[in-house]
């Protein structure tokens, strides 16, 4: 299958300081379901935006589909949840104003919302389980269905990748679980390739095809059943 991401042997670190990424080789088919995980300060979350372009590398090449990700042609294909989505949800906007917002990317709100914006916002909405919520204000919603709102605006540009940095942060287990359930459904029904970056993984343990451990480089690269027994124990700090 035709690639969806390839890092060619990424280095990359701030303002001077050191590498906090060293020599990454990193290939993502396209419809892969991926967990990115590590500890806090590991490069994971670099690694990411690296990924999608927002950071050029030192040494090294990032692609998106073939293209270099910096100069990526077709943005609105890229569903992205970046860490601490949940800012501004005091806001007075309700579910489907926020979702309605991810059709932008693809330049849809420009004059009156055409039935095909409207039908897609509908889908995206429901395949969260928020169609009953939909009216109801962003705020009032719990974290976990908050996050499903995000999740939602990122569906409704149509993605061909969904990229999610921290997306269980500040929720409780049931609802990293039910995100999981639901991440894995959106997968299989939607043919969408997932990088779920996270320190813990979990949740997703069960229902990624791969596990990529990042601490400086790629320490681990498989399903996350190969992932050495050492790499469990919390003294290692991966989650």
């Amino acid at each position: 299958m035709p690639l969806a991401v390839e890092l060619r042997g990424v280095t990359f670190a701030y303002d001077g300081g050191p590498p906090v990424l060293r020599d990454v080789d990193l290939a993502i088919a396209e419809g892969e379901f991926v967990a990115i995980a590590g500890p806090n300060g590991g490069g994971k979350t670099t690694l990411l935006r690296v990924v999608l372009g927002l950071e050029r590398p030192q040494a090294g090449e990032a692609f998106l589909y073939g293209e270099p990700a910096q100069r990526y042609s077709r943005r609105a294909e890229l569903g992205y949840l970046p860490q601490r989505a949940h800012l501004g949800v005091d806001a007075p906007v309700t579910v489907r104003e926020v979702v309605t917002a991810g059709r932008l990317p693809a330049g849809r709100l420009f004059g009156p919302l055409r039935s095909e914006d409207r039908e897609l916002v509908g889908r995206a909405i429901a395949d969260v389980g928020l169609t009953e919520h939909a009216e109801r204000p962003l705020r009032s919603l719990s974290g976990g269905q908050q996050q499903r709102a995000f999740i939602a605006k990122a569906l409704a540009a149509g993605p061909r990748i969904l990229l999610f940095d921290e997306p269980t942060a500040g929720v409780d287990a049931d609802a990293q679980e039910a995100l999981a359930a639901l991440l894995a459904r959106l997968h299989l029904e939607r043919g969408v390739t997932v990088l779920y970056v996270s320190h813990e993984f979990g949740a997703v343990e069960h229902v990624v095809e791969r596990l990529v451990l990042v601490r400086g480089g790629i320490v681990f690269d498989g399903p996350p059943g190969d992932l050495p027994d050492m790499w469990h124990d919390p003294s290692h700090s991966h989650a």
